[in-house]
């Protein structure tokens, strides 16, 4: 908004983040233990869907980038879909959190470091047959030589964040 008698800009302070990063957290309580146990009980229950559906095999991954197989394309897309109308519903509905806070979704900017992130991404997605949600699950069901695969997850993110300045964004 724009007041045309002075020429300034005037602010929704409901639409500020303090942060400025992409996805801030405005929680204004902290949570104790009991609170942070419903992250713990979906958490678990993700991984049981995904251990169900498939989607934490490695030999599933690996029919997807051979192109043998429409499973992990199916899973992949209706998430999409999914997420697609869940964010339209949120946005042309106003809906708020469960403590009564605002949804902010701002407007994302594309640029070319994601191509690059995206093909190492996939080489490592590919050359592993596992992405970073899934890497729980199969270490949960048994699959412990994943646990390279998590820690060098962690070693790249930590790397990224180390050499984010003088990377193309």
């Amino acid at each position: 908004m724009t007041d045309s008698n002075k020429n300034t800009i005037l602010v929704d302070p409901v639409m500020v983040h303090p942060e400025a990063c992409e996805a801030p957290n405005n929680q204004r309580n902290g949570e104790g233990f009991f609170q942070l146990l419903k992250y713990l009980i979906v958490g678990v229950l993700f991984g049981i869907i995904f251990v169900k559906a498939e989607i934490i095999s490695w030999f599933r991954i690996q029919e997807m980038f051979r192109l043998d197989s429409f499973h992990m394309y199916g899973v992949i897309g209706s998430a999409i879909v999914v997420g697609m109308i869940s964010i339209q519903v949120i946005k042309r509905l106003n809906i708020k959190t469960l403590a009564g806070e605002m949804v902010v979704i701002s407007d994302k900017v594309f640029n070319r470091g994601q191509i690059y992130g995206g093909l190492i991404f996939g080489l490592g997605w590919a050359l592993t047959g596992a992405c970073p949600g899934p890497l729980f699950a199969q270490i949960g069901s048994g699959f412990m030589a994943v646990i390279v695969t998590l820690l060098s997850a962690v070693v790249g993110t930590w790397t990224y964040g180390y050499f984010r300045e003088k990377l193309p964004h």
